[in-house]
């Protein structure tokens, strides 16, 4: 392979690993308005607009989830990738030096050798496609095992401390705010 191409796969690989982080920054800045949203239907007893903002925040977890498994699967195939050429290109090179030295020595000991190099590059390439099809059937294995009711009850939890959070400092406003309004008239 050229040089160029291999940049350009590089390149590429950072590309996508970069939009992916970018993708999940996004989808954190989505969750911290849905909290906003909830944290404010909260306070104002609005059971529809809470429930709609709940829902946004789970379906915006489990987006976040699945960038990040995304991420995670394309890291490590990435490096499984950079660790089969090497192997490959280290096979490589035995391989030829086994030529040599067959040339230099005319020993049939040199042909089983290079045959069991050949044999063991094919090896390798086989196992890397069976650890990519591996990947791939066990990407469902980093989803979240969290029950529908027990993923409610943590988000309603969350919701409900931002909410209690927001309530104390409106109160402390409203204090300060009669204590200005005493000392006016």
């Amino acid at each position: 392979m050229s040089a160029n191409k291999e940049i350009e796969k590089r390149m590429l690989i950072k590309r996508t690993i970069s939009a992916m982080e970018k993708q999940i920054q996004r989808l954190e800045n989505q969750k911290r308005t849905y909290i906003e949203a909830g944290k404010q239907a909260k306070q104002k007893g609005l059971t529809a607009q809470y429930n709609l903002a709940l829902s946004g925040l789970r379906m915006t977890i489990s987006q976040q989830r699945r960038v990040y498994e995304m991420k995670l699967n394309f890291e490590i195939t990435s490096q499984m990738k950079d660790m089969a050429k090497m192997t490959t290109d280290f096979l490589s090179g035995m391989s030829s030096l086994s030529k040599d030295m067959m040339k230099l020595t005319k020993e049939s000991e040199f042909n089983k050798v290079q045959k069991q190099f050949s044999e063991a590059m094919v090896g390798m390439e086989v196992q890397t496609e069976r650890m990519e099809d591996f990947l791939e059937e066990t990407q469902s294995s980093f989803s979240s095992n969290l029950t529908n009711e027990e993923e409610r009850n943590e988000l309603d939890e969350m919701m409900n401390n931002e909410a209690a959070i927001g309530t104390g400092v409106d109160g402390e406003i409203e204090k300060e705010l009669e204590e200005l309004k005493k000392k006016m008239f």
